[in-house]
């Protein structure tokens, strides 16, 4: 028999059809039926928990756009979940049998892997509050579900180079690279903004550089730089000049390749930068980025692949949103 999606909109939670806010979550209650297993608001607050004090401390200065995250966090958990029990429901509706033997080696392994031993283990599955029963589900449920999406999904996938060079000409701007540079430079930390006595080593360190047999850069800001690139004789790596504060931007652009800039004299710092080498604004060409596009190809593939399957898999089995 088949049947079909069943979606089932309550008014005290949803506004127009919309999905629940992260402020509006209950603290527990069912939140949907996947054929006869039910997954609980709690279940999805504890699959969404590792990300979810991340996203406080990323967006704690915006919590609207914190509550947006958050929201979009535990529907995605939400669907994560659904998804998951549409597996293992076709795994034993398929009639598969995992055997008790392979389920042992999985936690042998894990407890090798994570606990060192089964005293550490017994003791961490206490002190969070779970049996083993509970852990044995746990890793029998991953590997399932970790089978099945081989099974359905991780098929052989060939990517051709016409479908390379096509996405590469249809994304041309993402591939675009500013005009870079590669500098050293030699910074010196100022003790107030009119400390004149850094101003004055800054162009000491100038006059030595323009000396008859003077030292290289190199060996000046190994002898004199405060910076975090001192010991690499101020080398910095390739960077856009636009990623550059602007005040090193604006000395750096004019310099040809082995000049040095007047002394940069800033608020904090005083600084001092050579200019190795430039590269104008160009394209990254093919050869370079041929094997990322494949990588973002295949795992489009990949996506649309698994939606297919798991729309599939929609279509056989009872689901109830609450």
């Amino acid at each position: 028999m088949k049947f079909f999606r069943l979606i089932a909109i309550v008014a005290s939670a949803f506004s127009a059809g919309l999905p629940l806010r992260a402020e509006e979550l209950p603290v527990d209650g069912v939140q949907a039926i996947v054929n006869d297993t039910a997954i609980t608001y709690a279940q999805t607050r504890e699959f969404a928990a590792p990300a979810v004090e991340a996203l406080r401390q990323q967006y704690a200065a915006q919590p609207e756009v914190l509550d947006q995250k958050l929201t979009q966090l535990f529907n995605d958990g939400l669907e994560q979940l659904v998804e998951r029990q549409l597996i293992l429901h076709d795994f034993d509706a398929e009639g598969y049998k995992l055997p008790d033997s392979v389920v042992d080696g999985l936690i042998q392994d894990r407890i090798r892997e994570r606990y060192g031993n089964r005293t550490t283990f017994m003791q961490t599955l206490q002190a969070q509050g779970e049996t083993f029963e509970q852990f044995r589900k746990e890793i029998r449920d991953q590997y399932i579900v970790s089978a099945l999406r081989n099974k359905n999904i991780s098929q052989e996938i060939v990517i051709s180079p016409y479908k390379v060079e096509t996405y590469y000409l249809n994304h041309q701007d993402d591939y675009k690279i500013e005009d870079e540079v590669k500098l050293r430079m030699i910074a010196l930390n100022k003790s107030s903004p009119d400390d004149t006595n850094t101003v004055k080593l800054a162009r000491d360190i100038l006059t030595k550089l323009a000396e008859k047999d003077a030292p290289t850069f190199e060996a000046l800001a190994i002898e004199f730089s405060q910076g975090s690139q001192q010991h690499q004789g101020g080398a910095l790596d390739w960077i856009e000049t636009s990623k550059l504060r602007k005040e090193l931007a604006d000395a750096a652009i004019p310099l040809k390749p082995g000049q040095v800039s007047d002394v940069i004299d800033t608020t904090n710092c005083c600084y001092l930068i050579q200019v190795e080498d430039k590269h104008p604004a160009h394209v990254q060409p093919l050869g370079e980025i041929r094997d990322d596009i494949e990588k973002t190809l295949r795992a489009q593939e990949q996506s649309q692949l698994e939606k297919k399957w798991i729309d599939s898999l929609k279509e056989k089995t009872f689901i109830r949103y609450f």
